[in-house]
């Protein structure tokens, strides 16, 4: 241990430079890790959720790691003392240590620019679906809708969604342009029933809830054909015939409000249920098994 240590004495005697680059090494070490220190404390006192924290913790560390390999190794080699390399391989360290907040912004500038959606709109980014209620730059919000509620309802839940999603996961729009979309209501009768009558019925009930619809929707189809290729051939109400297993199945196709889609299929469907009690011909099919007997 005595030899190691006058060997080590003999070193720094011998090698001025040598002693310099190691004491300078060390203070930067310590200089970069004390900031850090004082960044993870300001970081947990001002953020509160604990998956924040550790999203910041660990993009810090990779930050201070990436910055003390750098520094230290400029001191070291001589191959980075040119100020254009540090500032090169800077840049290209936060790239990588900050690429999900710098596609975050890129997002955000991309939503200010091309506008794909604006607050207010109703939206589907991935698996998640809602209207919007806030945008900023690292993520915008929207207040949830479906999941485990039918119809496009609301859940009441608040997700943050980040902005670097929609260069990556499908964007839909149900409101831009065009405030309608399309909704089916299937009506299954029994082969017994006069299916011709059930659906002169549907189509009577389906235009009375929808006259007020075919209008506003021609006028924003006009509009939106200056800007996207759409063409719809037919806007009014129709209902389609088609034989299932159990039945004739007769499905009204409609334009709907995005956000009154539940409440307009429930008047349709209470007036239907309505007029088929008046008719005796008529019957709502379920599946069934009949079972013959050779006599």
């Amino acid at each position: 241990m005595e030899d190691f240590t006058n060997q080590l004495q003999d070193i720094v005697q011998n090698s001025p430079a040598l002693s310099n680059k190691v004491l300078l090494s060390l203070g930067i070490i310590f200089i970069i890790w004390l900031i850090r220190y004082l960044a993870v404390r300001s970081v947990n006192k001002h953020i509160p959720e604990a998956k924040e924290q550790y999203k910041w913790r660990k993009n810090l560390t990779y930050i201070s790691v990436f910055l003390g390999f750098l520094v230290v190794g400029r001191i070291w080699f001589e191959g980075l003392q040119s100020l254009a390399t540090f500032l090169g391989l800077l840049s290209a360290g936060l790239a990588i240590a900050l690429k999900d907040p710098i596609s975050d912004l890129a997002g955000w500038l991309f939503i200010l620019w091309r506008k794909p959606f604006k607050v207010g709109d109703r939206i589907q980014v991935g698996d998640t679906k809602g209207d919007v209620i806030d945008l900023r730059i690292f993520k915008f919000t929207v207040l949830e809708i479906g999941n485990w509620v039918r119809s496009d309802q609301s859940t009441g839940r608040v997700v943050h969604v980040p902005n670097h999603l929609i260069f990556s996961d499908a964007l839909a729009n149900y409101t831009s342009d065009f405030d309608f979309i399309w909704n089916e209501l299937e009506v299954l009768v029994t082969f017994e029933s006069d299916w011709d009558k059930a659906k002169q019925i549907l189509q009577q009930i389906t235009d009375k809830h929808l006259e007020e619809f075919v209008e506003k929707a021609d006028r924003q189809v006009r509009r939106a054909q200056k800007a996207y290729l759409i063409y719809y051939r037919h806007l009014t109400p129709i209902v389609y015939t088609d034989v299932q297993d159990s039945g004739i199945c007769l499905t009204i196709r409609h334009l709907a409000n995005p956000r009154n889609r539940r409440g307009i299929s429930q008047a349709i469907w209470e007036d239907i249920l309505h007029a088929f009690e008046e008719h005796d011909d008529i019957e709502l099919a379920y599946p069934t098994m009949r079972i013959y007997r050779d006599p």
